[in-house]
């Protein structure tokens, strides 16, 4: 049994438990929404979202009870929630395990946050990958429903509030808020301009709220047991609550682990994970997903909280922790990354849609034992032009494994290219003997 409390896996843990509406309800679920549906003012319920200090799980870490209250207070029309379903961040599988194994928990969080912004339509944007997931939410949504927990008059408090899924088409582009949107109208995934921004500018051009699984998984939870409780949890005051890391590459067991967010890596990879599967050390770990720049042995101290992962260079992102040992080609692992965003690149601007394919390029010619050692001078200009240009943050996710990999492992770089260049001097002996 893990040693910290569990919150968000408790249920599924339990013997027995299905996820149905019965077991949900059994295991006290939507007791948070009988608690203040009616009865506490919306606004209640955001100063307790704020108060908790849950910020977003997504990736980007934003304080969630301020997203919320960006919205136009005197606003009078539709206002919409979205829920983030879209994981295709690589290494990254917590949001999969919330939705198969416990929807209710979800689909409750997604009502009191509607609760709390006034929409009475919320879209699931889940993956398109994720057919069993959708065909889970579905039923759950049906169950709630019959339940009188979703749709008009909930619970007799004169409140409506509708959920639909919505299957995207496997664009990893999608996850970005703005392109999950576009997506949502039926139009191409491409990332809008900011400002303006989805509080007031959103789906179908109304004020809309984009959370992830995670964050509105929580709701539940600290409406129940009061924001106090969740905010002595974890790193107060900034990184408060559990967190669900997805622990994956070479260790003896890999998986999702809740723990409070603060512990170190050091704990999740080596008391949670297992360790290293072979009898070889770490060598390098990536903190946050894909997008999030590399780590090394040296930073095993460093905790799993936001402020203390960006100090040491990288981000806690999506909380997908990739896990590689010694005898690791690292400047492969780089082009491997670098080849997946290069594929899922949206192509909407220039600098990303032109030298994530540059980057590939040089890559692969340095892999193979063709490079030069100016294509590492070539590999930090093509990387620089593009962090900062482009419309979302995708940009800066695709330079992070070359740039994070160049500053800790640049010997390996070199190596290749001196293997290249010697070979090439061999090849031209007999011509110069001649």
């Amino acid at each position: 049994m893990p040693k910290h409390e569990l919150i968000l896996l408790k249920n599924m843990m339990e013997p027995g438990y299905t996820g149905s509406l019965h077991d949900y309800e059994r295991a006290g679920g939507y007791q948070a929404l009988r608690k203040v549906v009616g009865k506490v003012p919306p606004a209640g319920v955001t100063g307790m979202v704020m108060k908790s200090g849950l910020r977003g799980r997504g990736g980007a870490g934003f304080p969630t009870g301020l997203k919320w209250n960006f919205l136009p207070k005197d606003y009078i029309g539709p206002k919409y929630l979205c829920c983030n379903a879209d994981e295709s961040e690589p290494g990254t599988f917590k949001d999969r395990q919330l939705i198969e194994r416990d929807p209710h928990q979800i689909l409750e969080g997604i009502l009191l946050a509607c609760y709390a912004i006034g929409s009475e339509t919320a879209y699931i944007y889940i993956r398109g990958e994720f057919v069993l997931g959708a065909k889970i939410l579905e039923q759950a949504i049906a169950e709630a429903r019959t339940a009188g927990y979703i749709g008009s008059n909930i619970l007799g408090a004169g409140i409506t509030v509708n959920v639909w899924v919505h299957r995207g088409a496997g664009a990893y582009i999608c996850g970005e808020e703005t392109a999950l949107l576009e997506s949502l109208e039926g139009k191409r995934g491409l990332p809008r301009f900011k400002p303006p921004f989805p509080a007031t500018n959103g789906l179908y051009n109304k004020p809309t709220v984009v959370n992830n699984i995670e964050t509105l998984a929580n709701l539940p939870h600290i409406v129940v047991r009061g924001p106090e409780w969740f905010a002595s949890i974890g790193s107060p005051p900034k990184s408060t609550g559990t967190r669900v890391f997805c622990v994956s590459g070479h260790v003896k067991q890999p998986g999702n682990y809740e723990v409070p967010m603060g512990v170190t890596f050091r704990e999740l990879i080596y008391e949670h994970a297992g360790g290293m599967r072979s009898d070889k050390s770490l060598k390098a770990f990536i903190p946050g997903g894909a997008s999030a720049p590399f780590l090394t042995p040296n930073h095993l101290d460093v905790k799993l909280d936001f402020e203390s992962v960006a100090a040491a260079g990288s981000m806690l992102g999506s909380g997908g922790v990739t896990v590689m040992e010694e005898g690791t080609d690292i400047v492969w692992a780089a082009l491997r990354l670098m080849e997946f965003f290069y594929h899922e690149s949206c192509g909407k601007c220039s600098p990303c849609r032109e030298g994530s394919s540059w980057l590939v390029q040089t890559m692969r010619r340095i892999v193979a034992k063709r490079g030069r050692m100016e294509d590492l001078e070539t590999l930090v200009d093509l990387c620089k032009n593009i962090e900062g240009r482009t419309v979302c943050a995708f940009g800066e996710a695709e330079v992070a494994p070359i740039m994070s990999t160049l500053k800790h492992w640049r010997s390996e770089y070199v190596t290749l290219i001196q293997e290249a260049e010697a070979a090439n001097l061999i090849k031209l002996e007999p011509a110069v003997r001649h």
